[in-house]
């Protein structure tokens, strides 16, 4: 179930004049060139190039539309006036068209810069924008030589903007357009606004920042924010990685500067000007990144897995948060020992920075400290690269690594996650892990995700990476593939210039990029559900019972769906394109008992039972031991934890000892009790509403069984076929949530806003889900013959293949088998050609 390698030109004989083209020159504005100036020994300056993505992708727009590049040489010429050479013969980097009079060299006294450079923009803006506000300095100074810089940069751009200078009956869309970049110019936007107008030279001016923006109360802080916002909004657009940056701006722009502002669509009001704010989160040259792992040698030895980390040397990156997660990971999964290396690339950073000195010696002694705790004669844990590491290399670490770790601790995008994906070609994959304070972990909703202040918990998701599944690891990786080679840098590009009206094709003026994902309520199913179902698409939907379909009752015999529930499900069952599985705690006979509905899929014991439509059944093979040791554990907590209103439900494969109806003073310490004898008697504690389960000593939950349900019903290409939605209202359906992020519409039943949750929607009660089930058939109503898909699932025809499949995953030595089956050749050949 792997992914084709399509045929490609090699990366250096593409056409990078066949990207995107703007509709009207381009000047683009960046604190460096596309290329930094280097001095020979014989007094020579030549080009070198630089890497990134940003060139990549707007180099070829600037020298399509004519246009020009303003930026420092990246060294300190005597003499100003010495000409920028040309690129070198043979040269097959982006830039090679870029002409020297299409570059604007900005010269600045080095005393100014430093102060401008590493004084505010690394010293007060970095760490101030990353929402680390005590490693700020603020000096007048440095904010001064800050100003004179961005004057300079804008004098600089209004020298380009005069050579391109346009009339005034010019048409709109092809007026130059000026692309300012990243925070070390957040004030050039004033003055060249200011003059362009004096001058009346038309153009439009856009900027994007490619670090976060802060909350207000980060960047209230700053002395200087009003003339930063301001500086921003002489732009027509600004633009961001992810929403939430679009609204920490907007929300400044209004509490900061008092501006009008539209937070729906985004937009601020400043000097009769209506100011656009968009997300466009950048993207990778995803091809260039698969070609260089095609090519690269195999790095690692295949004895071990490596746990990847790539990272410049930076505070923001949460390098020592991830070797005390590595170093949890040894001391609380043992098996992993001898087994899994961490490998740490650390590209050096601002060396002549104290900070960034202690910064590496901290990191140094660390991995020596953990080296020295685990070290064996055939194993070290950790293997640590301190150096500038070539694309191709890096290429090879990529795609060879079992887990690819990107957790920093505030990161506005991180190009990292996205290049790791691109060279995952191997199958199967590796899996990512992101942190969700970096602008990646908002849109790459597949990965893993991961907090890197905690740190136990940082350590269970790296165990948790490292034991997943093959078909989740592929399933994973094929959508993260999918979505990064569709939005790559190019998309990225084009989205720009779409969004300032300069994208060359009319046709394509659409606003594009926004990934804004509004909270739902009972009133906006046809907002959101509507548009993730389509027209076209099945449904596939997986219930909980208690406390989704039935509301939570003091026992769960008297836990009654009510009739008109039943009713709307029963007729959802009759409905072709609408697949129906209830995933409960329950007994498997039991659910199937509560809701009564033929020709649907029960699982029980959260997955370990599942009972299909045809008849055919699943249940997760046991430890051998696992038999006697329930019975003991049933007699344990009867005999010594069952009073005052506490009992056992015996539920075959596992134990549930309910409290609800002990009194509250006590619930706590009869709870614990509980929780101790399950831990004793070797099984899993797991927790419900008022109750505590004992779980069987297998890699089984609701995640595992929901993609296994989807498998058997649809085929292996489940994902590519239908909708699914997962709703579920405790920690239990925590699992599916994760299992299916980024590949289902899901929702948590609960009438707290503050519960942690996986689901990307909460529902308050079983009402509004009879509410979301009324829409659903509601819309399929809707539905006319032509736009329903033919191709219908199969309910339960591939269940004796793929329940073959499952056990051969399982460990078979615990236990004879435990399946009852009604196997036949033709099924086994049906799932043998769907693979």
């Amino acid at each position: 179930m792997g992914w084709n390698r399509s045929n490609r030109l090699p990366y250096s004989s593409r056409n990078f004049n066949n990207v995107v083209t703007s509709s009207g020159s381009m000047i683009v504005v960046s604190n460096r060139l596309p290329f930094v100036l280097k001095r020979l020994e014989d007094g020579r300056l030549i080009r070198k190039a630089s890497a990134g993505g940003l060139v990549t992708a707007v180099a070829p727009v600037v020298i399509n539309g004519n246009g020009l590049w303003v930026g420092w040489p990246g060294i300190h010429l005597e003499d100003p006036n010495e000409p920028i050479p040309e690129s070198e013969p043979g040269d097959i980097t982006p830039t090679a068209g870029l002409k020297s009079d299409k570059v604007i060299a900005v010269h600045v006294d080095p005393d100014v810069f430093d102060s401008y450079y590493n004084g505010c923009c690394n010293g007060t803006f970095w760490p101030l924008f990353h929402s680390m506000p005590d490693r700020a300095t603020f000096k007048l100074t440095d904010w001064k030589d800050y100003v004179t810089v961005n004057k300079e940069f804008a004098e600089c751009t209004l020298t380009a903007l005069r050579s391109l200078k346009k009339t005034k009956d010019t048409p709109q869309h092809e007026v130059p357009l000026i692309w300012v970049h990243d925070y070390q110019l957040m004030l050039a936007a004033s003055w060249i606004r200011q003059n362009a107008e004096e001058e009346e030279i038309p153009c439009k001016l856009g900027f994007f920042l490619h670090i976060p923006f802060p909350p207000w109360d980060i960047f209230r802080l700053l002395p200087w924010g009003d003339e930063i916002l301001q500086g921003m909004l002489n732009c027509d657009m600004v633009g961001f990685h992810i929403t939430d940056y679009c609204l920490n701006f907007v929300d400044c722009c209004q509490r900061y500067l008092g501006c009008r502002v539209d937070r729906k669509n985004l937009l601020v009001e400043q000097g009769g000007r209506s100011v656009r704010v968009r997300p466009l989160p950048i993207g990778i040259p995803f091809e260039r990144f698969v070609e260089l792992a095609e090519k690269a040698p195999k790095v690692f030895s295949g004895e071990h897995k490596i746990v990847l980390g790539v990272d410049r040397l930076d505070y923001t990156k949460g390098l020592v948060h991830r070797l005390l997660a590595f170093e949890k990971l040894l001391q609380d999964h043992p098996e992993h020992r001898g087994q899994v290396s961490m490998m740490q690339v650390a590209v050096p950073s601002r060396t002549d920075v104290k900070e960034y000195q202690e910064l590496k010696e901290t990191l140094e002694q660390l991995i020596g400290r953990i080296n020295g705790k685990f070290t064996t004669p055939n194993w070290s844990p950790i293997r640590y690269i301190y150096g500038q590491v070539s694309q191709d290399e890096l290429a090879g670490y990529y795609r060879d690594a079992f887990v690819g770790m990107v957790t920093p601790l505030r990161d506005g995008m991180n190009l990292v996650a996205k290049e790791f994906v691109a060279c995952q070609i191997d199958s199967p994959p590796g899996v990512l892990i992101v942190s969700p304070f970096a602008g990646a972990g908002e849109t790459m909703h597949e990965a893993l995700i991961c907090n890197p202040y905690e740190i136990a918990g940082a350590a269970e998701v790296i165990h948790r990476a490292l034991t997943m599944p093959e078909d989740e690891r592929i399933l994973r990786m094929n959508y993260l593939r999918r979505r990064e080679k569709v939005n790559d840098v190019n998309f990225w590009t084009k989205s720009f210039l779409s969004a300032m009206g300069s994208l060359f094709k009319p046709e394509d003026h659409d606003d594009v990029g926004s990934i804004m994902m509004p909270a739902v309520t009972l009133d906006d199913f046809d907002e959101y559900l509507a548009k993730y179902i389509g027209d076209s698409h099945k449904l596939a939907l997986l219930l909980d019972y208690d406390g989704t379909l039935a509301p939570i009752a003091p026992h769960p015999d008297l836990a009654v769906m009510p009739t008109e529930t039943k009713n709307i499900l029963q007729r959802l069952s009759n409905i072709s394109d609408v697949y129906i599985a209830i995933v409960s705690g329950r007994n498997v006979n039991n659910v199937k008992e509560m809701v009564g509905i033929e020709g649907i899929t029960y699982a029980g014991n959260h997955g370990l039972e599942i009972l299909h439509s045809d008849g055919t059944k699943f249940v997760h093979p046991m430890p051998a031991e696992c038999q006697e040791k329930v019975s003991a554990l049933l007699a344990k907590l009867q005999e010594q934890v069952c009073r005052e209103g506490a009992w056992v439900e015996n539920k075959g494969a596992l134990l549930t000892f309910h409290f609800r109806e002990v009194p509250v003073h006590l619930r706590e310490d009869l709870a614990k009790q509980a929780r101790i004898l399950v831990e004793e008697a070797g099984f899993h504690v797991g927790k419900a509403h008022c109750a505590i389960e004992a779980k069987p000593p297998v890699e089984w939950n609701k995640g595992r069984a929901s993609i296994y349900i989807l498998r058997t019903a649809f085929g292996v290409d489940w994902s590519e076929r239908i909708r699914i939605i997962y709703v579920g209202d405790d920690v239990t359906d925590e699992d599916a949530m994760m299992a299916l992020k980024g590949m289902a519409a899901t929702f948590r039943v609960t009438t707290s806003n503050i519960i942690k949750t996986s689901a990307e929607r909460r529902l308050p009660s079983t009402d509004s889900v009879l509410t979301m089930l009324k829409w659903i058939e509601r819309h399929f109503s809707k539905r006319t013959p032509n736009e329903i898909n033919p191709t219908s699932y199969r309910r339960g025809s591939l269940a004796k293949a793929i329940t073959k499949n499952v056990q051969m995953e399982c460990d078979m030595s615990m236990l004879p088998k435990t399946v009852s089956q009604k196997s036949s050749a033709a099924n086994s050949r049906e799932h043998s050609d769907n693979e």
